[in-house]
Order: structure tokens, then C-alpha cells, then sequence
């Protein structure tokens, strides 16, 4: 697993337009929180049941992907499940994962908010929001 900070992760996706750039959040916080471009969200987990899957998260990303030698990046909302996620995809033989350090929003600061240390949104990378 290539572990890419969010500038680097943003000229990977505009360098190699075959990547498959995957939100592993859940859909309500894509949608509502935002995200990049051109993502496409596979959620590690979901709501109501916020348990992880490997196997079906393996699943769906290979039939997004259609094949597991397909670049993939992850990226979640601070660069921690999209680790787990990583290994799963690893441990299913995917042979080309990266993943953003620390994801959308970054680390909390001492007054508990995201976005204000690190991360995809503080980095002022393009995003949208529903």
C-alpha cells in the first residue's frame, strides 16, 4: 500500500486517469460532508450497521474496478479506515492501492475540528458537496 499525501494523491489521479478513486466513507457523510472529483463511493461500512465486510467491500470494488490489477486510491474522512480497507483489498490480491494521509478533513486540533491541521479539504483540493 502506497500511502500518498492529499497533493500527492490529487496529481496521481490527473496523472493516471485508468485510477479508480474510491470513498470509503459512508454515502451520507460523501454526499453531505463532500468529496473530491470523480469519486466513487464503496463504503467500508454502512449505516445502521457500521460493521465491516472485507469480502463484500472486496466484491464491490473489483466489479467497479473490473480487474484487481486496476490503480486504486482510497480515501476516507482522516486516513484511518481507508487502512483497514487498504489491507482488506491487499489481502483479496489487489496489486495496486494507495491511500490519502489523512483523508478529507485530517486529524482533530486541541478544540476537537477537522480540516484545520491537515487533509484533503485544508490542503484546498477540489471537492463538492451535495
Amino acid at each position: 500500500m502506497k500511502n500518498l499525501l492529499p497533493q500527492e494523491a490529487w496529481a496521481l489521479v490527473q496523472q493516471q486517469p485508468e485510477l479508480l478513486f474510491v470513498d470509503v466513507r459512508m454515502e451520507i457523510e460523501s454526499l453531505y460532508v463532500g468529496r473530491p472529483p470523480g469519486v466513487e463511493n464503496i463504503p467500508w461500512y454502512e449505516y445502521p450497521d457500521l460493521t465491516p465486510d472485507a469480502a463484500r467491500f472486496a466484491a464491490a470494488v473489483e466489479c467497479e474496478a473490473g480487474t484487481k490489477d486496476r490503480p486504486l486510491l482510497l480515501i476516507c474522512r482522516s486516513g484511518k479506515r481507508t487502512l483497514d480497507a487498504a489491507r482488506a483489498l491487499e489481502a483479496a490480491g489487489f496489486t495496486a492501492v494507495a491511500h490519502v494521509v489523512h483523508g478529507f478533513e485530517g486529524d482533530l486540533d486541541e478544540h476537537f475540528r477537522r480540516s484545520t491541521l491537515n487533509g484533503w479539504r485544508h490542503d484546498g483540493l477540489p471537492w463538492e458537496q451535495m
